[in-house]
């Protein structure tokens, strides 16, 4: 692919720049959003890329909430944000430097930063300090240390700062590792997790060449070139890899699973399949937590040259297999083992819903290793759904803490744990050797 050229694929993501002629959904028309009320919020958006629309769409179906600037380095993502908002009703002020937006718009509330990585330190920080909340997308940092002075102006400033582990908000993985899981004790003790994310091949991001950013304006900026800006996240200066990028959201679930941060990490990977990047293509790591009941393990994988099998998330216990996903229709079941009492009184209780099959065995003999297996388990599917976009209920949840001052579901100091342990990951391919936390690591 030529980098210089925008595939028709791409185009159709990120399509009318030019506002006039810009298509809007109906859901996102002016009828369709919540007007504004006496409680309302003044929002500026720094960093309108891709990541950045989906929380600016998500934000305006929550009620109260007024964009007044957006903020982007690149004229095509202004443009395209500007005018989107433009076309709803929202007029916003539109800057390049975010430096000039804290400094003119005065009344802000609260700030969405959705840049690359490595910004998100000096992009929050410099917001908190300005008097606004924050939600950050995550990874926090793509640097501890960074990672670390964020949580030390959260508390500096008194300012909430939310980061993006929009997981940690879903009503249904509440419902899941809250409930059914911690609670309920569904599951007896869940020894093992595995998780994945799979994508597909791709190609490297390219750009219409009309709006390619001047040289210097790169320079000004911290990067080398379009190619580098476009592909940050494959980059050690701007990102972690897939491991960080995608792996964040999963392993995060498995210190809230066993309500503690890993002991240890194991991993190997590599730079196997597209040569012109730094970070790897693909990581395969084990991480070991310490509990009251024992030792615990999780795998974790990411690949980025097959989309086999998606991602989702499976927690396995003693007396049964939860495999959920962000994606109901690739995980929403709980399995039962065989010797597991009756779970008929979590199904009156409202817990679960019905077995879609009831519970089989079914003992056949592997005539090469002779051991004895059961197929299949019964799965009972969760009752609880999510009905909105994955990220609002954790954007919900900023805006209720904003107001209110109720309590955060992903604090800085929760991101600042799973930064630890996602980070180290990249380590243990590096080096080649396991590596071993201490309970301080994870502290600020």
């Amino acid at each position: 692919m030529n980098v210089h050229s925008i595939s028709r694929r791409e185009l159709m993501r990120t399509m009318a720049v030019a506002g006039a002629s810009m298509a809007v959904p109906a859901a996102f028309t002016r009828r369709g959003h919540a007007a504004e009320s006496s409680d309302t919020l003044s929002v500026a958006l720094i960093g309108a890329g891709a990541q950045g629309r989906i929380l600016m769409e998500d934000c305006l179906k929550i009620k109260g909430i007024r964009f007044r600037a957006v903020c982007d380095i690149w004229a095509y993502s202004q443009q395209y944000a500007g005018n989107y908002l433009k076309k709803l009703g929202q007029e916003v002020a539109v800057y390049e430097d975010y430096r000039d937006l804290l400094a003119k718009e005065k009344g802000l509330d609260a700030c969405i930063v959705a840049t690359p990585d490595w910004m998100h330190a000096e992009h929050a920080i410099a917001c908190m300090d300005a008097g606004c909340h924050v939600y950050c997308e995550k990874e926090m940092s793509n640097s501890l240390e960074k990672a670390r002075e964020m949580v030390l102006a959260a508390r500096r400033t008194n300012k909430k700062l939310q980061i993006g582990h929009q997981r940690r908000s879903n009503p249904r993985y509440i419902h899941a590792i809250d409930t059914l899981i911690r609670n309920t004790g569904l599951l007896g003790r869940v020894t093992h997790a595995n998780a994945q994310w799979n994508r597909s091949k791709s190609d490297d991001l390219g750009w219409p060449a009309k709006y390619a950013i001047p040289p210097a304006t790169l320079e000004k900026y911290g990067y080398e070139d379009m190619l580098q800006f476009r592909n940050w996240r494959w980059f050690k200066k701007y990102g972690g890899g897939p491991i960080v990028d995608l792996g964040s959201h999963q392993i995060d679930l498995f210190g809230w699973l066993w309500n503690t941060p890993p002991k240890s990490v194991t991993a190997c990977g590599g730079i196997d399949f597209y040569k012109s990047h730094e970070w790897y293509d693909n990581v395969m790591c084990i991480y070991e937590y310490e509990t009251p009941q024992g030792t615990n393990r999780a795998f974790y994988q990411v690949l980025t040259t097959t989309k086999h099998g998606g991602f989702c998330e499976t927690f396995m216990g003693e007396d049964g297999t939860l495999v959920i996903s962000e994606v109901p229709q690739a995980g929403n079941t709980v399995e039962r083992e065989d010797h597991a009492k009756p779970w008929d009184v979590y199904v009156k209780q409202g817990l679960l819903l019905s077995v879609r099959e009831a519970p089989k065995r079914v003992d056949t003999k592997n005539v090469f290793v002779d051991v004895r297996v059961s197929v299949p388990m019964g799965s009972w599917p969760l009752p609880v759904e999510l009905a909105k976009p994955a990220h609002q209920p954790h954007l919900e949840n900023f805006f209720d803490a904003v107001r209110t001052g109720a309590a955060l579901n992903c604090p800085a100091e929760v991101a600042y744990e799973s930064a630890v342990a996602v980070l180290a990951a990249n380590e243990a391919v590096r080096t080649g050797q396991r590596i071993e936390f201490r309970p301080e690591d994870f502290k600020v």
